[in-house]
C-alpha cells in the first residue's frame, strides 16, 4: 500500500535530512500521492503514501499517537472489528477512525512486542518507542509484504523496497555469493532471510525484530499450526464455515469500490471473483470490478479465454484480455521496467509488466487466486492412517465413496510415482557454473539437499498441504508482484492466504471436502455456471519459453554478450545452445546465465546517494514531488 524507510545512527548521530529525504523519494513509484519524513534526532522515518482504501485519504504517516511512539508502515489488517474489540476497554472512542497504522500503534501500546500475536493482515512495518529508545519492526505471517534491512556498523537501516537501502553510502554493492548461486540453480534464493547483496538482510516472514542498545535480532513469532481439528454433524456446517472464512478473506481485502481480478478461466481466480462480486453489490453503493486475464490463443492453444469470458458474462463484470503469443523471451529487458532489484528468471518479465500497466489504468487493488491449490491440496488414505479414529476415517471414506462416486487415493503409488518423478525428472548439475565458484559456496552438495524428494510434513489431516503452505516460495512470488519491484502502483492481495482462512481449513476432515476441491466447488454453486466451476483443473497445454526455442530464427548463444561479472560464477563459453531445445527442465536451467549476465549489466546503476544529494536549500515543493505535504516533521 505505501513505501517505507528509515535510519537509526546507533552512535547517536543525527540522521541527515537530504539523505533521508531522498531515499523516501526514490519510492515515489510506489506511493505517488504524498511523501513524508519524520526526524527526531538519531533516528528518522520516511514515508510514500499509495491510496487504496477510502480511509487513506486522509492518511499520513510517520504517524504517532503520543508523540514518543512513531510508525512507518505498509500494512493491510484483516479483522480489524476484532483487533478493535480487544482493544476498546482501553480506546474505544479513538478506535473508531483509526487506520491501519493508527490501530497497530495502538495494539504497541497495549500489548508491546507481543502485539505481532495480534495482528492479522499483510504488513510491514517499523516502530520507534522513543521511551525504550527501541526500534520494533514486523513483517507478515506468509510475507506478502517486504521488508529489507541492513545492520552495517553503527547504522541501522530499513525499507520496503531494496534499492531504497542501497541508496545509503553505507550500504555497498558487495553480493552474496550463496544467493547468487541458488539463482542459478533453482531459480531464486533459498534462504529467506538474505538478498543477492551481502550487506542487505530481508526479514523472513513470520519474524520481528528488535533493534536497541547497538543490536539488532529477530525472532519467530508465528509457525503454521499442525493442530486443531473442526468436526461437524451436518455436512451443510462445513460448506457454511467455509464459506464464512472466505467471504471475510475477500472483503478484509476489497475495502475499496474499484477493484480488479487477475482471472484464469480455472476455479479459484472465478471464485474469488464471485464472492467480490457478491460482497459489493451487497454494499448498496456504485463499484467496478473489472477482470484481467492472460491468454494464449495461437502459441499454446488454450481455453482460457472461453472460460474467463462465460465467467466474466455470468458475473455481470468487464473483462480485459492480454494476449500474450507475440511476446517474445527477453523482449523489453533494455527498459526500465525490466528492472528488478535481484535476479529474475522469467524471460517474460516485459510482458508481466505491460499486464501490470494494462490493470493500474483501471485500479489500485488486483484480487489474486495464488494459494488455492494448496490450501484445497487434498490428502491420500496412507496419511490419515494412525491419525484419525478409524470409525471417523471409515464414515468419511464412505461418504466421499457416495459424493464422488469412487474411493479416495490410498497413496502408496502416488508417492512412489512422485519419487521417481523427482529423480527422473531432475536436470544435471550445470557443467556451466564457474568450478572454483561451485566449490566455494559448496553448491554440489546444495543441489542435492534442495533437489530431494520433499519429506511429509507432520500434520494429523493434512500433510502435503501443509508442506506446501508453510514451505512454498510464497515470499519470493509475493514480492515479484510487489509495487517496489513492478514500479507500477498496483497492490496484489491473496484471500487464499488469509490465515483464519488456511488455519480453519487445515482443520476441516480431508474426505470428501479436498477430492477434487469439492468444498470449493459446493461452496461457489450457484454463483459460477457449472461449465466453469465444475471444470477440471487445466494447466497451461506448453511451456512458452520451450515453444519460442523451437522456432526459427532463435539464435540466443549469437545474442549472449557475457559482461566480465559474470566470469566470477559462470564459465559462458560451455552454456549449451538454446535454441531447438526441447527438454522440459534445462531450457529453464540455461536460461539463468543470461537472466544473471541482464542483471549485472545493471546492478550498480542504482545512483549513490552522496552523488545526487541536493543543497540543504533545495526547493523539493517548488518541483511537486511532494504532493503539497509537509515535507519534514521534526520531533
Amino acid at each position: 500500500m505505501s513505501g517505507i524507510t528509515g535510519i537509526l545512527n546507533l552512535d547517536g548521530a543525527p540522521v541527515e535530512k537530504r539523505l533521508l529525504r531522498r531515499m523516501t523519494d526514490s519510492l515515489r513509484d510506489r506511493g505517488p500521492d504524498a511523501r513524508e519524513v519524520w526526524l527526531d534526532g538519531a533516528v528518522g522515518f520516511g514515508h510514500a503514501l499509495l491510496r487504496t482504501t477510502a480511509e487513506s485519504a486522509d492518511e499520513r504517516q510517520p504517524c504517532n499517537l503520543d508523540r514518543r511512539v512513531w510508525i512507518t508502515a505498509d500494512a493491510r489488517l484483516d479483522g480489524q472489528a476484532d483487533l478493535s474489540r480487544k482493544l476498546g476497554s482501553r480506546r474505544s472512542s479513538a478506535l473508531q477512525s483509526a487506520n491501519d497504522a493508527q490501530l497497530i500503534l495502538h495494539a504497541y501500546h497495549a500489548w508491546g512486542e507481543a502485539c505481532v500475536e495480534h495482528l492479522l493482515g499483510d504488513f510491514a512495518f517499523a516502530i520507534w518507542d522513543g521511551r525504550a529508545r527501541r526500534l520494533f519492526c514486523a513483517r507478515d505471517h506468509f510475507g506478502v509484504k517486504p521488508f529489507y534491512y541492513a545492520h552495517v556498523g553503527r547504522t541501522f537501516v530499513f525499507s520496503n523496497t531494496l534499492d531504497c537501502i542501497r541508496l545509503h553510502p553505507a550500504v555497498s554493492d558487495e553480493l552474496n555469493e550463496l544467493a547468487i548461486g541458488d539463482f542459478l540453480l533453482f531459480g531464486s534464493n533459498q534462504e529467506p532471510a538474505t538478498t543477492c547483496f551481502a550487506d542487505v538482510a530481508r526479514l523472513a516472514p513470520a519474524h520481528c525484530l528488535i533493534c536497541a542498545e547497538g543490536s539488532a535480532r529477530a525472532r519467530r513469532y508465528w509457525t503454521l499450526p499442525a493442530e486443531g481439528r473442526i468436526r461437524y454433524r451436518r455436512s451443510q456446517d462445513y460448506v457454511d464455515h467455509f464459506k464464512e472464512v472466505l467471504r471475510a478473506a475477500v472483503g478484509d481485502r476489497l475495502r475499496t469500490n474499484r477493484a480488479g481480478v487477475w482471472m484464469s478461466g480455472g476455479l479459484d481466480s472465478t471464485s474469488i471473483a464471485a464472492v467480490a462480486r457478491e460482497i459489493l453489490s451487497g454494499r448498496g453503493v456504485p463499484f467496478d470490478l473489472h477482470a484481467h486475464a492472460i491468454v494464449y490463443d495461437t502459441l499454446i492453444p488454450d481455453n482460457e479465454r472461453h472460460y474467463a469470458g462465460v465467467a466474466a458474462k455470468a458475473l455481470g463484470i468487464e473483462i480485459s484480455y492480454f494476449a500474450a503469443d507475440e511476446c517474445k523471451p527477453f523482449e523489453g529487458w533494455d527498459q526500465a521496467e525490466s528492472w528488478t532489484p535481484e535476479p529474475c528468471e522469467d524471460p517474460f518479465l516485459f510482458m508481466r509488466a505491460r499486464q501490470l500497466r494494462q490493470a493500474a489504468r483501471h485500479s489500485r487493488v488486483v484480487l489474486c487466486g495464488e494459494g488455492g491449490d494448496e490450501v484445497l491440496w487434498g490428502s491420500h488414505l496412507v496419511d490419515l492412517l494412525g491419525t484419525m479414529p478409524l470409525r471417523e476415517l471409515g464414515a468419511d471414506v464412505a461418504r466421499t465413496l457416495v459424493v464422488h462416486r469412487r474411493r479416495p487415493g490410498v497413496g502408496i503409488r502416488a508417492r512412489l510415482k512422485q519419487w521417481l518423478r523427482y529423480r527422473s525428472e531432475r536436470p544435471p548439475f550445470p557443467a556451466w557454473l564457474n568450478g572454483d565458484f561451485a566449490d566455494r559456496a559448496g553448491l554440489r552438495a546444495r543441489w542435492e539437499q534442495l533437489y530431494a524428494p520433499p519429506s511429509t510434513a507432520d500434520h494429523a489431516l493434512r500433510p502435503e498441504a501443509y508442506w506446501r503452505l508453510a514451505t512454498g516460495p510464497w515470499a519470493s512470488y509475493c514480492e515479484s508482484c510487489d509495487p517496489g519491484v513492478t514500479r507500477n502502483p498496483v497492490e496484489c492481495r491473496y484471500p487464499f492466504l488469509d490465515v483464519r482462512l488456511v488455519c480453519d481449513l487445515l482443520a476441516i476432515p480431508p474426505f470428501p471436502w479436498y477430492v477434487d476441491k469439492h468444498l470449493l466447488r459446493v461452496a461457489i454453486r450457484g454463483a459460477l455456471p457449472d461449465p466453469v466451476r465444475l471444470r477440471p483443473k487445466a494447466p497451461l497445454a506448453g511451456d512458452p519459453l520451450g515453444v519460442w526455442l523451437r522456432k526459427a530464427g532463435i539464435h540466443w548463444k549469437d545474442r549472449f554478450d557475457p559482461t566480465p561479472d559474470l566470469a566470477p560464477y559462470v564459465d559462458s563459453t560451455t552454456i549449451p545452445k538454446l535454441a531447438g531445445e526441447r527438454d522440459g527442465h534445462e531450457p529453464w536451467l540455461n536460461v539463468r546465465p543470461l537472466c544473471l549476465n541482464e542483471w549485472l549489466r545493471r546492478v550498480h546503476s542504482v545512483t549513490r546517494i552522496e552523488e545526487e544529494i541536493p543543497d540543504e536549500d533545495h526547493n523539493d515543493e517548488r518541483e511537486g514531488r511532494w504532493s503539497g505535504q509537509e515535507v519534514v516533521r521534526e520531533a
